[in-house]
């Protein structure tokens, strides 16, 4: 059974980070090959053997203001094709841009409560009164990867309607893909991957019976990540980061 994998790497990374702890070693030297084999395995009920067909999408970091990053997904990148983990690369652009915004706090759920002037802190306006309820607008610098949602969509569609692909499995749990999505679901079975602690996308889910059938959600864990390592080391000048 011909399955292609289509895995937005931003969204994978954040994922583990949130399942597993920012710092916490052992997840992100990740096989994502044997992630997806062993998730397929466990969840799909679809019929065996299966012929891994796996596209990775990403956007690489720029060096200036983050060198060891830049360093550490580069070395991640090589081992992923070194290992024959990932069969087709696509990048889209890593920006970096200002972004003005008030000031905010995490909410319930994560939604953003709006700070506003109140004593300790104040605004002043310029007669020298007091301005409560005033809120505070800070301009700050954003780095934000661009393009990898419509990769995943691109290669989902292109595989599904070419009829390369006897199933499909999505790894994500980006809102914007429920439309590609949609359109597979009448032509293969598909599986969604959420690899974040969040609750999948609303958008995302679907009928397990629409079109062909054989569609199914599962919620990636904490352990699944470490289960699915690469070996340590990949030859002289790839080896896993400290910490990793």
């Amino acid at each position: 059974m011909k399955i292609g994998v289509y895995i937005d790497g931003y969204n994978l990374y954040y994922g583990g980070r949130g399942l597993c702890g920012r710092g916490t070693a052992g997840w992100r030297w990740l096989d994502v090959r044997a992630l997806a084999g062993n998730v397929i395995t466990a969840a799909s009920g679809w019929s065996t053997p299966h012929d891994l067909h796996v596209v990775y999408c990403t956007a690489r970091i720029k060096g200036r203001g983050n060198t060891s990053g830049q360093k550490d997904q580069d070395v991640y990148l090589r081992a992923l094709n070194a290992s024959g983990a990932v069969d087709v690369f696509e990048y889209g652009t890593y920006v970096e841009r200002i972004a003005t915004s008030p000031l905010a706090t995490a909410g319930k759920g994560g939604r953003p409560i709006i700070s506003q002037a109140t004593w300790p802190l104040m605004v002043r306006d310029n007669t020298n009164g007091d301005v409560p309820g005033a809120t505070f607008i800070a301009s700050v610098s954003r780095r934000e990867e661009k393009g990898s949602d419509v990769n995943v969509a691109t290669h989902l569609l292109l595989d599904v309607l070419r009829q390369n692909v006897d199933a499909a499995v999505v790894v994500s749990n980006d809102s914007d893909l429920k439309k590609p999505i949609e359109v597979a679901r009448d032509s293969v079975p598909v599986g969604l991957v959420n690899p974040t602690k969040n609750y999948p996308a609303g958008a995302l889910n679907g009928d397990p019976n629409a079109g062909p059938g054989g569609h199914w959600w599962y919620q990636l864990t904490a352990t699944d990540l470490r289960r699915a390592q690469m070996p340590a080391s990949l030859g002289p000048k790839i080896t896993r980061p400290n910490g990793w």
